[in-house]
């Protein structure tokens, strides 16, 4: 079967793509947001905010958008959803001074979209600390039912864990043309979310580092277009 066709489109959002980990049905987005409808929880991954300051301090400049950018498709998720609980599944900032960088309008977006609801931080490798001056659960990790939260995949089985870390993207071979996008990356045991943040970057599910993740024959690259999740087989990516 001839790979899905993932092109731009003038369209609101479509409705997501059902995506199971460990028994629980999950919605995954367009917009790289994950939304659990039973327990009313909103998850992102990667958010890597003040990566341009971050940046900037090591003399390589960027313009200085990206937390602002970040934060207002955040915001727009949190409105479409009005979650109960958000959860950050590390780096949400790009390192451990990050958070003190943040702007005053960038912290006031934060604190807004934070306010009324829960808000859990799960340590990053690029951000281990606490986030600094700001309201929410700080946490290693997340056991929720089935389900573990937290910032990067384990070896082994992986049951029930929904991480990030990884960057998901895939490249997909159909109907005569080439893309590459962000995706989720799922076998129904183990979810990898892409990286949320404007500047974050993508890693290729192909690539050694997803080596031994996902059991092949239930693997899914679930393929981020612009206004729909198309779950896409392992005989229709390709490597970079």
């Amino acid at each position: 079967m001839a790979a899905p066709s993932i092109k731009a489109s003038a369209k609101a959002e479509l409705p997501p793509a059902l995506v199971g980990v460990a028994g629980v049905v999950l919605e995954a987005f367009a917009d790289g947001t994950l939304w659990w409808a039973d327990r009313r929880m909103l998850i992102v991954a990667d958010l890597h905010l003040e990566k341009g300051s971050s940046y900037a301090r090591r003399g390589r400049m960027l313009p200085p958008y990206d937390s602002a950018e970040t934060l207002h498709r955040l915001a727009r998720a949190v409105a479409r959803h009005d979650p109960a609980t958000v959860v950050s599944l590390g780096d949400s900032f790009h390192d451990d001074g990050g958070s003190a960088r943040l702007g005053p309008q960038d912290r006031a977006a934060l604190r807004a979209l934070q306010q009324g609801r829960d808000f859990v931080w799960i340590a990053g490798n690029h951000d281990p600390g606490r986030p600094h001056g700001l309201d929410g659960e700080h946490m290693e990790t997340l056991e929720a039912g089935p389900v573990t939260f937290r910032h990067a995949p384990t070896a082994g089985n992986g049951a029930g864990e929904i991480a990030g870390h990884l960057h998901p993207c895939a490249r997909v071979i159909g109907r005569g043309r080439s893309v590459r996008r962000k995706c989720f990356a799922g076998d129904g045991t183990r979810l990898v979310l892409p990286a949320f943040g404007a500047y974050a970057g993508g890693l290729n599910v192909l690539d050694r580092a997803f080596a031994g993740l996902f059991a092949p024959p239930t693997f899914r690259a679930f393929v981020l277009g612009e206004a729909q999740v198309y779950a896409v087989g392992r005989r229709a990516l390709r490597r970079d």
